[in-house]
């Protein structure tokens, strides 16, 4: 018997991209990524910023845009203050 191809991983998609920010969900759980805290995603195509993948169930990744992001990182920002120099 041969298995069929997997269908594509929708642990992580990207629900709205408006003007304030981002709004991700991630294996149902929702988060607004804002401009000012994560200027990175501004001024991107929909394309880009909708291109990410969730790896090894706790890893966020925009490959089109090179940004890497822990999904610790958006539920305790507290925890992590530096934040992005781009003013995009």
């Amino acid at each position: 018997m041969k298995l069929s191809k997997n269908g594509k991983n929708i642990s992580a998609s990207v629900e709205n991209i408006s003007r304030f920010g981002v709004w991700l969900n991630v294996k149902g759980k929702e988060y607004f990524l804002d401009y000012t805290n994560y200027p990175y995603f501004k001024n991107q195509t929909a394309k880009s910023i909708k291109n990410v993948r969730l790896l090894h169930g706790f890893h966020l990744y925009w490959e089109d845009l090179d940004v890497d992001l822990e999904i610790d990182n958006l539920e305790n920002p507290f925890k992590y203050p530096l934040k992005s120099a781009a003013r995009l």
